[in-house]
């Protein structure tokens, strides 16, 4: 389970010296910094996801330098990425200033002097060992400090999976999350290897499955939306839908009919739940992205065989009275 560490819990006085302590246990050791402040509403979340290392950090005002100084006390060879999620965060690197915007990161090498500074910021960073990349040292060196647009090949798709990831963190730690941790970083390494022109030692599948992997989740945290479909996931992973078609043909199934499974799958378990049995059909149905009656009716009765109110009836649900007269 991730660990939360939250403003709230301290006293303004306290706050500073806990976040910095907290960071630079969990990243690396930074000086002293400058000008921070954080806010009630700042925390800060950790998680192992296999190889990976995953925090997520809300904090109102400050900057914070990793000097020779820093390095000599502790160099654990470790690299990581910095995905802004909304405010400002910028970092220094090697001479080159990064503020990474939607849809980008920013490579970072924890081996060599850095410097950060946020505003209102809300950013994930994803750790991982120097060792895992498939690049020479001189090509870590060379792509240290280093912004990844969504113009650059697997850019966007690294973005994509690392917000995704970010939204629950709970969920992918454990064997399922070593898995697609290795996968991340798979997808992480072939991105860098591409900016040197060096070739990937992830395989284009491992990239493929990390895409499926993205997609899958997004479409989990949105079956409420009944607008979920093709052109949004498209939209919202930057692919054609030419493309998308073909990674779920190779899944042996199309997006379409995984919405349709995954939303009927939910409404089945719920209909089936004894403290959701006042609940009219209608509720649940809405709740998943059907706000149609006569469709949803329809396409749960193609799946299950009846109605949804005489499902809930026969399988031992009383069927809300609200709902009667709308769900034959």
């Amino acid at each position: 389970m991730a660990s939360v560490w939250r403003a709230a819990g301290l006293a303004p006085s306290e706050r500073t010296d806990s976040f910095v302590d907290l960071v630079c246990r969990s990243i690396v050791p930074y000086g002293d910094p400058v000008g921070m402040v954080l806010g009630p509403r700042d925390e800060v979340r950790t998680a192992e996801v296999g190889a990976l290392r995953i925090l997520t950090l809300a904090w109102t005002r400050g900057a914070a330098s990793r000097a020779v100084r820093e390095l000599r006390r502790s160099d654990p060879e470790l690299c990581k990425i910095d995905v802004s999620l909304a405010g400002r965060f910028a970092l220094e690197q090697s001479d080159r200033q990064a503020v990474p915007g939607a849809g980008s990161f920013t490579f970072v090498d924890l081996s060599r002097p850095h410097r950060v500074a946020a505003r209102r910021c809300e950013l994930t960073v994803v750790m991982f060992p120097r060792s895992a990349l498939p690049l020479r040292d001189r090509d870590i060196g060379d792509l240290a400090g280093t912004t990844f647009d969504r113009t650059q090949p697997g850019a966007a798709l690294v973005s994509s999976v690392v917000r995704e990831m970010t939204d629950n963190l709970d969920a992918y730690e454990g064997p399922t999350g070593a898995r697609l941790g290795a996968v991340l970083l798979d997808l992480i390494g072939a991105t860098l290897a591409g900016r040197v022109d060096r070739p990937p030692a992830a395989p284009s599948e491992s990239r493929r499955r990390a895409l499926v992997v993205a997609i899958r989740a997004y479409i989990e945290e949105n079956l409420s939306c009944p607008t979920l479909g093709p052109a949004a996931i498209c939209a919202r992973h930057h692919i054609s839908p030419r493309y998308l078609h073909k990674l779920f043909e190779d899944q042996g199934t199309t997006v379409a009919a995984l919405i349709r499974s995954r939303r009927l799958e939910h409404c089945r378990r719920d209909l089936l739940d004894p403290a959701l049995a006042a609940t009219p059909v209608s509720a649940i149905a809405h709740r998943w992205g059907y706000p149609d009656p006569a469709y949803f009716n329809r396409v749960f009765r193609a799946e299950h065989g009846l109605p949804p109110a005489e499902f809930r009836r026969v399988t031992g649900q009383p069927a809300a009275t609200a709902s009667r007269s709308r769900w034959a």
